[in-house]
């Protein structure tokens, strides 16, 4: 199978940040016939790679097997697949990727006694219900509704909104067209798979351990019976958590003292500042093997 390889030498997210802080600066010019000039160049030359995409991907075609894994291996780069995202070319429509993210993470729903539907999507915005015991439950909900927005941003960066029980999650940035933003879709990087979990049957209430799953260093906690997942970093100061106190579901970072409520999706529990943990999806299972999937 031919390999799809980036550059050693370039750094896609270094050089999305780089166009995107470029515009900004041609979008702050006083002179408005530069800028006028200077966005008509940036459309006309977004409109040219946008023509030699589509007559890429249609020369590539159906034509045999060994062409269709060239064609496939293209769309799952993160770089191209943004690239097909921005110029409308991406082979697998909206609808499509938002119904298989969802299926992705209805095993995490089950898990929590709920699940989640599509009701409708209009306009690039998801509308979502839950459903099940999350339903009204506030941190079984928050915990949900978080997991929800990743395994949609993870398939579908190019949605414009999610809606949830008339609950109206930030809009995530839409790719907007002629090149003025560039979005990298995440398919660049691992997919998301559950991954067992040895050595948690005698975890006690209040006790904690530390996991590396897929190069991601995690915290699993016991809070009142139940185990919860989350990234080991702080949001405040990026240090380690594994280490801190936890007391009655507060988590306190051990090196700048702030303070998590875990079972509220590791909301701050004090302070203006919008913090929060990562969480990370975990799956009960059966046998003292618990599974979480970490992208």
């Amino acid at each position: 199978m031919t390999d799809v390889a980036t550059p050693a030498a370039l750094d896609p997210e270094a050089l999305a940040s780089r166009v995107e802080e470029l515009l900004a600066r041609l979008e702050a010019l006083d002179d408005a016939g530069a800028r006028a000039a200077a966005e008509g160049l940036v459309a006309a030359l977004m409109e040219l790679y946008g023509e030699g995409l589509e007559r890429i991907f249609r020369a590539l075609g159906d034509r045999d097997e060994a062409v269709a894994r060239v064609r496939d291996e293209l769309v799952e780069d993160g770089v191209v697949a943004s690239l097909l995202l921005i110029h409308g070319l991406y082979p697998i429509d909206l609808e499509t990727r938002v119904r298989g993210a969802l299926d992705g993470i209805r095993p995490y729903m089950h898990s929590h006694g709920g699940d989640v539907t599509l009701v409708g999507l209009e306009d690039g915005v998801a509308r979502l219900r839950l459903e099940g015991s999350c339903d009204g439950c506030r941190s079984s909900a928050q915990t949900l509704e978080l997991a929800i927005r990743q395994a949609l941003e993870e398939a579908a960066p190019d949605l414009e909104g999610i809606e949830v029980e008339g609950v109206v999650f930030e809009p995530l940035p839409p790719p907007v067209p002629m090149g003025t933003r560039l979005p990298l879709a995440s398919s660049s990087r691992p997919r998301a798979a559950w991954t067992p979990l040895e050595g948690l049957d005698g975890l006690a209430r209040g006790e904690r351990a530390s996991f590396e799953v897929n190069g991601a260093r995690l915290l699993v906690a016991n809070v009142d019976g139940t185990l919860l997942a989350y990234r080991d970093a702080c949001a405040g100061c990026g240090a380690s958590i594994h280490g801190g106190l936890l007391e009655n579901g507060i988590l306190a970072c051990p090196s700048c003292g702030r303070l998590f409520e875990l079972a509220r999706a590791g909301r701050l529990v004090e302070g203006d500042e919008p913090l929060q943990l990562t969480p990370v999806p975990l799956l009960p299972g059966d046998g003292g093997r618990p599974a979480v999937a970490v992208a």
